[in-house]
């Protein structure tokens, strides 16, 4: 691994990354084919927070929260902190400190695939986290690593100034390249979604909104009377007349 820290990489737009946000994770996350989704693993340590903002990365050594100091320099207003180890940890690197740090500077949240600690300050400054653990466990400052390199968290990879979106759902990225796309997308599916719930207000089955009545029989599935079906039950186990 290359010990370096990237300074100023291009970022995403910012008014349209905030259009995502209004937007939520699971409307752009179908919007874009079910892509992004960093995993179940990452929760929100409270709940209620909905924020977007640009990815700041950080690669860290387990247990390490050296490069998590780095970083704090690198950040700019309307920046997602975003952080994972070279192997998994659970140690709480991050805390009440930091989110003061990070708030000075405009930060709008932290995502962590390790552990936080300070869970009752970070909710009283009203600061938003998404990790992988609470924890008590400490850390050291020892063993350097990167920040703004590209970083994987949950199968996806996270690189330098792309679009990550989180709130209670969990939490997504959407390529710099693509935030663009994913906001017009996440809009026609937010209309679909407006008409589809009147339509479900009106009393209308999804079953016949989504074409799905239709498709049962070649499924195999078959609608049967009570009686009908506790007469073949009972035929089956020899308890008939």
């Amino acid at each position: 691994m290359r010990t370096v820290v990237v300074t100023d990489p291009p970022r995403a737009d910012f008014a349209q990354v905030d259009v995502l946000a209004a937007f939520g994770v699971a409307t752009v996350h179908e919007a874009l084919g079910r892509t992004g989704y960093l995993g179940p693993g990452l929760r929100p340590v409270h709940l209620g927070s909905r924020i977007a903002g640009t990815a700041v990365t950080v690669l860290s050594w387990p247990g390490d929260n050296l490069m998590i100091h780095v970083a704090v320099e690198q950040c700019r207003p309307g920046d997602v902190l975003v952080v994972t180890t070279t192997s998994p940890s659970t140690d709480g690197m991050f805390g009440e400190l930091f989110a003061t740090a990070l708030q000075y500077r405009g930060v709008r949240g932290l995502v962590i695939d390790a552990g936080v600690r300070d869970v009752a300050e970070l909710h009283a400054m009203g600061f938003p986290v998404w990790s992988a653990a609470v924890s008590a466990q400490g850390t050291v400052k020892a063993t350097p690593g990167a920040v703004n390199v590209p970083v994987t968290i949950g199968g996806q990879v996270i690189r330098p100034g792309d679009a990550i979106i989180a709130d209670d759902d969990g939490v997504m990225c959407v390529p710099r390249g693509r935030v663009a796309d994913a906001v017009a997308a996440a809009r026609a599916r937010e209309e679909k979604e407006e008409a589809t719930r009147a339509a479900f207000r009106r009393g209308e089955l999804g079953l016949d909104r989504y074409g799905l009545r239709d498709r049962l029989p070649g499924m195999g599935v078959e609608y049967v009377k009570y009686a009908d079906y506790e007469a073949e039950r009972a035929a089956e186990d020899g308890t008939g007349a």
